[in-house]
């Protein structure tokens, strides 16, 4: 029997490499549709929570992790040698960034070392991290071919964008197209089987490199549009003009408008990172990127301009940064998530330190922050009122916020995502 009856079948053991916010909810969805599911990470903690049924991703419930694993159709392991009998291999690992803007490719080598060791004729393995135009066939497949086994003859290798977003109840694993590229016909063939097993669409596409292409120019999109709406906020506090209520109106025109919102900068692992894995290839292939840059540039100047404001909001009742009691309310870098990277509250907690500000913060989702040396320990909102603060700044718009407390219990808030767009007073700072 070939690998696509046998995945259309269900008669297969899938791998995913990776047990993070892809590739957990993929591993529990596949484990649900019947398919017994080997679950790889590195982190021991992880693979312990899960084998006593606890999550640790909050759009995957501890029920559903508990009875997948009861089941036996969900094992998750740290063990290598597990990998052996599996038929697909799915590679779920993160893609970040080097501080010289170079792509960080190491977890996606580390997860193919390990795949090249468990190796056999006739596996399919799906890169799914993000990364740039040519990784699939300039690093994943070479590495694989090591192993003896060809690529097209003995192996087959595709890529599929992860398009998960954290948090959102309406759009998840089961209803995102997937988007598919196989490095040959066969290769796409049998990854757009795997995944209509979970998912409702498979788009498939002709190659692996207009597959990773895809992906970036989605978040590139993302980020441009909302390094431009940055900059029309920053051009309208300077001319007096409300920001909120200029995009609010705008958003009326039923066509050839599509609203973005202004914010302390950009969070999480793909929107600030993906452009810059776009424009460095581009400088591999002689051109430059200059749209992408300068997007990328006043983004990443946003928490400095949120910290400016904090300042001119603290000037208003005669105080400096220096010495000033400033509480962060959320630095998750998203509503109602726990994920902190690349989060611009880090950045903003940073530059208030540096300008000489005492920092506290609250966000039920995070209970601890480190960050270059320093450690935070998130405190109840009202402990944070009844400790007094000279200024409040509003990071992340957790649902769970009580704003009509915040309004009443802090003298200044400086609040940079509009969640208090129905309460005016001139102790409220807009971006």
């Amino acid at each position: 029997m070939n690998l696509k009856t046998r995945i259309e079948q269900k008669d297969i053991t899938a791998a995913i490499i990776g047990l993070g916010y892809v590739g957990l909810p993929l591993a529990i969805e596949l484990a649900k549709a019947g398919v017994t599911v080997i679950g790889f990470d590195i982190s021991v903690p992880k693979i312990d929570a899960l084998k006593e049924g606890r999550s640790y991703i909050p759009d995957v419930s501890s029920d559903d992790v508990r009875q997948m694993v009861e089941s036996g159709r969900l094992r998750p392991t740290t063990e290598r040698s597990e990998l052996a009998a599996v038929d697909v291999i799915d590679i779920c690992v993160p893609t970040p960034l080097r501080k010289t803007k170079d792509p960080d490719l190491s977890y996606v080598l580390q997860a193919v070392e390990t795949t090249t060791s468990v190796l056999r004729r006739g596996q399919l393995v799906i890169l799914e991290s993000t990364t740039y135009p040519g990784t699939t066939e300039e690093v994943v497949q070479p590495a694989l071919e090591q192993s003896g086994l060809k690529v097209g003859t003995d192996l087959f290798l595709a890529f599929s964008p992860e398009r998960v977003d954290p948090g959102n109840a309406t759009y998840h694993t089961r209803n995102i197209p997937k988007v598919v590229g196989g490095v040959d016909p066969v290769s796409t063939e049998l990854a757009a089987a795997f995944y209509a097993l979970v998912v409702e669409r498979v788009v498939p596409v002709t190659s692996t490199r207009v597959a990773e292409m895809i992906k970036l120019l989605e978040n590139t999109f993302r980020a441009v549009n909302i390094g431009l709406v940055n900059e029309i906020a920053l051009m309208c506090h300077r001319m007096g003009i409300d920001v909120w209520e200029v995009i609010d109106a705008a958003a009326t025109k039923p066509f050839g408008f599509m609203p973005f919102y202004p914010g302390p900068g950009l969070g999480g692992h793909c929107i600030p990172i993906d452009p810059f894995y776009l424009s460095w290839k581009a400088k591999q292939a002689g051109f430059e990127a200059r749209f992408i840059e300068l997007a990328g540039q006043v983004n990443g100047a946003m928490p400095e301009y949120v910290v400016s404001r904090i300042a001119e909001a603290l000037n208003t009742e005669r105080k400096a940064v220096n010495g000033s009691r400033v509480h962060v309310l959320g630095v998750a870098y998203k509503r109602d998530v726990d994920d902190l990277r690349e989060s611009p509250a880090l950045d903003i907690v940073e530059l208030v330190h540096r300008r000489g500000g005492v920092v506290t913060y609250t966000d039920p989702h995070v209970p601890e922050l480190h960050h270059d040396g320093r450690s935070l320990t998130s405190i109840p909102l009202e402990q944070a009122l009844k400790a007094g603060a000279d200024c409040a700044v509003i990071v992340t718009d957790h649902s769970s916020f009580d704003w009509p407390r915040i309004v009443d219990g802090f003298p200044l808030i400086v609040d940079t995502r509009n969640a208090l767009k129905k309460t005016k007073s001139p102790r409220i700072f807009r971006l």
